[in-house]
């Protein structure tokens, strides 16, 4: 808590309303200090767009986490020093989900294999889309993929996505519109690489 005998400062003020519920002194906040988040972003991810979506993620986190700041400290340290910690994270769990991508992938081929019980053809088949769905997946920025993987190989739905990610459920979805649209322009952009069929595309180098 600051203290009463003192004058507040802009920063001080800004996040006492914050505290009680003013959305626009929030607005202001992230307004003024957007750009400097952003940069510490860019710097983790290099792309524009997953840098934007990281720094939406990174505010909503900050936001919940600013009853924790201890107004004696300077604002824009620790709002540097909290980014920083969660980029870092954010990397981390980019990291680990892309190992998850494979198993998850292959969870779901397989049960479908089971029901279905194809021939030797029909599998290799199936290999190619998963191998071609692992390498349009992971052109994806990690926010995209995130929300595509948990929608469409995991079958969660939007309210269950939206509390795993700790997200707006309308983000969630607007996140699932542009990254089914990505994927499919990713797999097309591979297939027209050639890449679509790659035992088939070793095995004419081989003839």
């Amino acid at each position: 808590m600051s203290d009463p005998s003192q004058p507040l400062s802009e920063i001080d003020a800004l996040i006492e309303r914050c505290l009680e519920g003013d959305q626009q002194a929030w607005e202001q906040i992230v307004r003024q200090h957007w750009r400097k988040v952003f940069n510490v972003a860019y710097k983790f991810t290099g792309k524009h767009d997953e840098a934007e979506d990281l720094t939406q993620d990174i505010f909503v986190k900050i936001f919940r986490s600013l009853h924790t700041f201890d107004r004696r400290a300077n604002f824009q340290t620790w709002l540097i020093s909290v980014s920083r910690n969660l980029c870092i994270d954010h990397y981390r769990s980019v990291r680990k989900e892309r190992e998850t991508i494979s198993r998850d992938i292959d969870s779901r081929e397989m049960a479908t294999a089971t029901r279905a019980e194809p021939g030797p053809l029909a599998g290799i088949e199936r290999d190619d889309q998963r191998a071609l769905l692992r390498l349009a997946l992971n052109q994806l920025a990690p926010t995209l993929r995130s929300a595509v993987l948990l929608r469409d190989i995991r079958e969660l739905s939007y309210q269950e996505i939206a509390v795993l990610l700790a997200l707006p459920e309308g983000t969630v979805k607007s996140r699932i519109n542009r990254g089914r649209t990505e994927l499919a322009r990713q797999i097309r952009r591979l297939q027209e690489a050639g890449l679509s069929t790659p035992r088939r595309a070793a095995a004419g180098r081989r003839q």
